[in-house]
């Protein structure tokens, strides 16, 4: 397996350096296939994986963590506290059941998964195991533009990174530069449209593959990247896995940039899968996950 050099990185408000591009591990179910996806990925190059608690894998991403033989100081770990898990005493609870179970020492950024619940409470837990050591840095994950202008009315640590849905029909318009105006950095979940065929078969993708010898998967990763972005793409494949880290020795013209940016249709595409619908999204705006 070819490897490649490491993604590029964006600064975070604490300093620290977090790669650009990671793996995203949302719906790797399997233990085996989780822990093989990561091991692949950090031997490829990758130095960022993104788990949370609600998918099931930290356990999976740890073992395939040291099995890569990557230093633990050179990845960067970010996973999430789901919503059963809000609440000061409960995320206290959760921060220590993540740290065992991915069993890394310490986790580099921690994401409340969603604006619901005790939102403060479970920052104030969140503010204090950084304070501890535990935490290097604290994030959001879905929030508005709204959702955020409340906690940062009443952060003491500030969140460096917002996950949300954004891919070419769905760029985040109003909330990316208000983010960026907080410097607050956003990253990507679904950047692929998760595999939508209609915006696989988009001809300025098309085209701008063929025009660079790409697959339209790496002109989309591509678009993210070029936009400043941070974006976590997840596969268990390992050509494809190997090939989405392939983005960085190419540009995009700044038309096909801006006919790509034409292509936002404003509105979110992803829709919970069954099993989910059975571990808490009842507490949730629609189609407001992973």
């Amino acid at each position: 397996m070819e490897a490649f050099s490491h993604a590029p990185t964006v600064m975070l408000a604490t300093g620290v350096e977090m790669p650009a591009l990671g793996l995203g591990v949302y719906l790797v179910r399997d233990p085996a296939v989780c822990e093989t996806s990561v091991e692949t990925a950090l031997r490829a190059g990758y130095r960022l994986v993104d788990t949370a608690a609600m998918y099931g894998n930290e356990r999976a991403v740890g073992r395939g963590l040291k099995a890569s033989g990557v230093p633990r100081e050179d990845v960067f770990l970010t996973t999430k506290v789901w919503v059963t898990d809000f609440g000061y005493e409960r995320t206290k609870a959760s921060i220590a059941a993540s740290l065992e179970r991915l069993d890394s020492g310490w986790i580099d950024l921690m994401l409340l998964h969603q604006p619901v619940r005790d939102v403060l409470g479970s920052w104030r837990a969140m503010e204090e195991a950084v304070d501890a050591g535990t935490l290097r840095a604290i994030g959001i994950s879905n929030f508005t533009v709204a959702d955020t202008r409340r906690l940062l009315e009443h952060a003491r640590i500030r969140p460096v990174l917002n996950q949300v849905e954004l891919h070419p029909y769905f760029h985040q318009g109003a909330l990316t530069p208000f983010l960026d105006e907080q410097g607050i950095v956003t990253q990507s979940w679904y950047p692929l449209g998760h595999g939508s065929k209609d915006l696989f078969q988009e001809r300025v993708l098309v085209d701008a593959a063929a025009a660079h010898g790409r697959s339209v998967a790496q002109v989309i990763l591509r678009w993210h990247v070029q936009r400043g972005l941070a974006t976590i793409p997840k596969s268990t494949d390992p050509e494809h896995i190997v090939a989405n880290l392939d983005v960085f020795d190419f540009s995009l013209t700044e038309t096909e940039m801006a006919a790509i940016e034409a292509l936002d249709k404003g509105r979110p595409m992803f829709r919970p899968p069954r099993w989910l619908l059975a571990v808490g999204t009842s507490l949730l705006r629609p189609r407001q996950l992973p």
